[in-house]
């Protein structure tokens, strides 16, 4: 770590001995002069937060390395002391030594056992939340799932009902003009159905057009969904049975269905209301983790925060899912080396070289992709960006690889294929069924996506203070001189809390439904 001379918080921070660059806590002048581990380093021109100074000269065509890995390679000379971005900074391809599970890490060290209030459901999942879903097979019916969700969002309900935490509409594009049984229609239907019985829903009703690909009979019949009916006592049923479904060409056009649905919604409620929330272990939170607008300094806080507060929830017998396959590219050597098995490490290797194939197909490239936002948070290249999101996933062994929306059932920390876009990762990890979601973000990302809570964790102050209203926990106390670990316990903290029933910034926004987006990976016909 450094500071800038006569300084008490650190200017920037150098996060291995080895790095030649080093990364700005705050805004500094040019001609500053730097502390760095002995070195005296003056900069040449001026330096924004979460952007990269030059330690050491570095000649055209050397590796910059940042986290002890390189992010890219020098394409003119740099000076030391000078701004390192994409000016000077470019993401040439390199080798990687996979060397799978040649550093598989010990398991975590056992903590005191921690609980929170869940709903237990008969599967044994456990509920965060206790929602009633209204599910849209298709496009075709979005509109008409929408009017039924928008009939009880007066709340009047809440009074008789007052176990229930709402009734959403889970609408989208898709669920038609794609191959039946292919592989769009397979991933859509492990979507629809990963929602329908998640452990944050009680009950559901599903809504159709009536002639899609993406039929409503079909995707109750091949995912063999059943509704969990109401809370079970000793030696009762739960209840469960076919969901109801609805199609909006056999009830005779939209406001019947509308009015059909209301009425069936209406009569699922004395059983979602049933559930109660009761003591439950930590080892049954399967979390999401995420990062979105990400910025500079999202790999020295935010990110590694939240990977001490997954290695809490491994540590628990909990599950913490890492996902964004575009977005460890360059950095997924680190993962591969820690799997448990050489079969696990070969999987993830396996999703990297699809997304090789399946980018190249339309002409695109994953080795470079870091967004506008990201670059003006000071990231220049995907390996950079991938290095501080791997961060997220902490210490752990690696122990599954999913395909997207495939359920979690390992605990430990697991892999998810997904794309970047952050609604359509949030959305294949809640699939999944993850209970809770963590979002890490330097620029501001907003969302959210029901049924599950989703926490925002700033990874500096200025924003966090900027968007108080939509962020739950500030990191960037880091760069002020608070230790990760300990951000990371406050931040384990308030997973807990919320798994418990406090409400994220984005659920007292009312934020969640417009955010659901499934992945398409194929051609719409």
């Amino acid at each position: 770590m450094a500071t800038a001379i006569g300084d008490r918080a650190p200017a920037v921070i150098r996060l291995r001995e080895e790095d030649n660059v080093a990364v700005a806590a705050r805004g500094i002048n040019a001609g500053t002069l730097l502390a760095i581990d002995g070195l005296a380093v003056e900069t040449t021109e001026p330096i924004r937060p979460g952007h990269k100074v030059a330690l050491t000269a570095i000649r055209a065509g050397q590796p910059v390395l940042k986290y002890g890995q390189v992010i890219g390679f020098a394409s003119a000379d740099i000076p030391v002391g000078s701004w390192v971005h994409v000016h000077n900074l470019r993401a040439d391809l390199f080798e990687r030594d996979y060397a799978f599970a040649t550093e598989r890490p010990e398991p975590p060290a056992n903590e005191r056992p921690r609980t929170f209030r869940g709903i237990l459901r008969p599967d044994g999942r456990v509920g965060t939340r206790n929602y009633v879903a209204v599910v849209s097979t298709v496009n075709c019916s979005a509109s008409v799932s929408k009017y039924v969700a928008d009939r009880f969002r007066d709340g009047a309900w809440k009074r008789d009902y007052p176990n229930i935490d709402g009734v959403f509409a889970i609408t989208h594009k898709g669920g038609c003009g794609l191959q039946f049984e292919g592989p769009d229609h397979e991933q859509l239907q492990r979507v629809l159905a990963g929602f329908a019985t998640h452990p944050n829903v009680a009950a559901y009703v599903l809504i159709g057009l009536g002639c899609e690909v993406g039929f409503a009979s079909h995707l109750v019949e091949s995912r063999h969904l059943v509704t969990l009916g109401g809370a079970r006592t000793r030696g009762e049923s739960s209840g469960a049975e076919p969901p109801r479904v609805l199609n909006i060409q056999e009830q005779g056009g939209i406001a019947r269905t509308v009015e059909a649905a209301v009425e069936a919604v209406s009569r699922l409620m004395p059983a979602a209301d049933s559930w109660r929330r009761t003591d439950q272990p930590a080892s049954k939170l399967v979390v999401g983790l995420e990062c979105g607008g990400s910025d500079g300094n999202s790999g020295v806080t935010a990110n590694p925060a939240l990977g001490v507060a997954a290695d809490l929830i491994v540590a628990q017998g909990g599950s913490a899912v890492l996902a964004e396959t575009p977005e460890i590219y360059g950095a997924e050597h680190l993962l591969t080396r820690r799997a448990v098995s050489e079969a696990v490490g070969r999987k993830l290797l396996d999703r990297i070289k699809w997304w090789e194939w399946y980018t190249s197909v339309f002409g695109a490239e994953i080795n470079n992709n870091p967004s506008p936002g990201n670059k003006e948070g000071g990231l220049t290249t995907i390996y950079e960006k991938s290095l501080g999101a791997v961060a997220k996933g902490g210490s752990t062994a690696l122990v599954d690889v999913l395909h997207y929306a495939e359920p979690v059932t390992t605990p430990g920390l697991v892999f998810m294929d997904t794309p970047g876009y952050d609604p359509a990762s949030l959305t294949g990890m809640v699939a999944g069924g993850c209970n809770v979601l963590v979002f890490t973000t330097g620029r501001g990302s907003v969302s959210g996506l029901k049924p599950s809570p989703c926490i925002k964790v700033a990874t500096n102050t200025p924003m966090f203070e900027r968007l108080s209203d939509d962020m739950d926990l500030d990191a960037g106390t880091v760069l002020a001189g608070e230790p990760v670990e300990e951000v990371g316990r406050r931040l384990f903290d308030l997973i807990l809390d919320v798994a418990d029933g406090s409400p994220t910034k984005s659920e007292l926004q009312g934020v969640g439904e417009e955010e659901f987006a499934p992945w398409s990976i194929g051609p719409t016909l």
